[in-house]
């Protein structure tokens, strides 16, 4: 959200999913959305057998990779060489907008000068795709009357990934490749409502409506509708809390649906950070590995289905949740628990019902002021910004780049002079190879929902590795090998995986309680968004016993 909400000032993507299905080119950038976005990706697939051409970059031949017209297999934490490279060849070969660039951006000429120095040739040698690769991704991105280019995780969970979507964005405003129909950045969130969660206000510097802490009349109208007065500094996000912790600035933490005791990089340090707080209250429908650690669990939270109230996809689209089952026993809605508790502390917020809750947001928030409960019903759905309610729904943002009049237009996009970084921990001979995670299909980030899961088709946590590496090493399918890191280690089977080139090994996090990858991953963290580099950590593989096999 921090990269697009910098260079546009809104911090959703820009596309709807109908219009991968009109792209002439989608690029899907560290995104393996066959396995973690498949509804979206049903989408790119009726592009693609419209005729549209589909480029993945992603380290690993990834299942998505397997429909690419051409797979760009990069190094792990080269993004942003790759994205310059891919810069300097635009404007080399006379592909810029220039239209687009003289009305609607700032800084080109800096940007421009930033990536001389990324011939083919350099890009090549430090990305490790080949010059022709990167020339013909260049060309076509630049040539196609429409293209989208979508990223999730893979670029955001570096040191450095707000940078690395800032250099995506470079690319979109080279070319104009944004604010028209079929034309985009698509960020594709890893959960269904993470998207919901930033709109609703669940980031430390921004209100509801991604309205900032810091405007003094947002904040009026809040302080006013709650009867509350809102602070005024912005608050910690995840990483800035257990740094704040460690020092014992932070003593109480209330958790809702979040499991950092599996979730966090370097979990080991997040899991001593939780135990000696003086106060640990989680609110979830399961006794997650974080409940264990709580002074208070409050169990009693009904589920999605158990429950009304809205949800914000990938696309910006608010959709309604209906109540198709009555919670079990005393389990209640989140929002009563919550009102209970504000309720102990002095403040009777009161609301008959979930509509009256979402018509206090309406007036808080102008780009949901459009979005009554019975459009939202009628409709099936609506994207923001809807600020009234004859709104038509706007199917991409920022079309007032393209306007002729400088004041319809706004404030210019900006151009990001970014530089390549490598990843904050190094391969070293003691630690020669490098961790990448990611998700698999058929389970849910740290298994609470679906870890128990049993199924002769479930896979369960592997140590993916190359056939190269496997022959090197000595090992096959099934084998019991340990994996360490400079934080700890864990013990995995061994999977050979041909998608997996030499030097690159694969984990996911579904399965902590069988083998937590986050025992080995860093905390290096990005200082704009806070967000843990689990992409790229050095670790190695040692054999254990023959007759080790799971």
């Amino acid at each position: 959200m921090v990269g697009l909400a910098t260079v546009f000032g809104a911090g959703g993507g820009t596309s709807s999913y109908d219009e991968a299905e009109a792209a002439d080119v989608i690029v899907m950038w560290g995104s393996n959305a066959r396995i973690a976005h498949p509804i979206f990706f049903h989408h790119v697939l009726k592009a693609v057998n419209r005729g549209a051409k589909l480029y993945v970059v992603d380290p690993r031949r990834s299942e998505t990779a397997q429909f690419a017209d051409r797979w760009l297999g990069l190094h792990v934490g080269t993004d942003i060489a790759l994205a310059n490279s891919i810069g300097r060849e635009i404007i080399h070969s006379d592909l810029t907008c220039e239209d687009f660039i003289g009305r609607a951006t700032s800084g080109y000429e800096a940007y421009a000068a930033s990536v001389e120095e990324w011939t083919l040739d350099r890009g090549s040698e430090v990305t490790g795709v080949p010059a022709d690769a990167i020339r013909e991704l260049a060309l076509a991105y630049a040539k196609a009357d429409a293209a989208q280019l979508c990223w999730t995780l893979g670029i955001t969970e570096h040191h450095n990934g707000v940078d690395n979507v800032l250099s995506l964005c470079n690319l979109a405003l080279l070319t104009g490749q944004v604010g028209r129909y079929g034309a985009g950045l698509s960020p594709l969130r890893g959960q269904n409502n993470v998207q919901g969660g930033g709109d609703m206000g669940a980031l430390p510097n921004k209100l509801p409506g991604f309205q900032d802490v810091t405007d003094g009349a947002a904040r009026a109208k809040f302080d006013s509708e709650w009867g509350v007065s809102v602070p005024s500094d912005n608050g910690w996000h995840l990483t800035q809390m257990f740094d704040a912790m460690e020092r014992g600035d932070l003593r109480s933490v209330f958790v809702i649906g979040e499991n950092p005791a599996q979730s966090e990089a370097d979990v080991s340090r997040a899991v001593t950070l939780l135990e000696n707080l003086d106060h640990l209250v989680v609110l979830d429908i399961h006794l997650t590995k974080t409940a264990e650690l709580a002074d208070v669990v409050l169990p009693g939270s009904a589920s999605w289905c158990e429950s009304d109230g809205t949800v914000t996809n990938s696309e910006r689209r608010v959709q309604r949740v209906r109540k198709a089952l009555d919670p079990p026993g005393d389990a209640r809605d989140d929002i009563e628990i919550l009102l209970d508790i504000a309720r102990r502390l002095g403040h009777n917020w009161q609301y008959a019902n979930h509509e009256e809750i979402w018509d206090e947001l309406r007036r808080l928030s102008p780009m949901h002021a459009g979005m009554s409960w019975t459009r939202l019903n009628d409709l099936g759905g609506i994207q923001w910004p809807c600020p009234s309610e004859d709104s038509l729904e706007p199917p991409y943002l920022h079309g007032r780049l393209w306007a002729d009049d400088p004041a319809e237009r706004g404030r210019p996009a900006p151009f990001s002079v970014v530089l390549d970084e490598p990843p904050t921990e190094a391969l070293s001979d003691e630690y020669p190879l490098r961790l990448t995670t990611g998700r698999r299909l058929d389970s849910y980030n740290t298994g609470v929902q679906s870890g128990a899961y049993r199924s002769p088709n479930r896979l369960g946590e592997t140590i993916d590795i190359s056939p190269e590496d496997a022959t090197a090493l000595g090992l096959s399918d099934g084998e019991l090998v340990r994996v360490s890191s400079r934080r700890g280690d864990v013990d995995a089977p061994v999977r050979v995986d041909p998608a997996l080139r030499a030097g690159l090994v694969f984990m996911t996090f579904h399965f902590p309680d069988e083998v937590d990858v986050n025992q080995l991953t860093i905390d290096a963290t990005d200082p704009k968004a806070g967000t843990a580099e689990f992409k790229a950590a050095a670790v190695r593989i040692d054999k254990l016993h023959d007759d080790a096999r799971i």
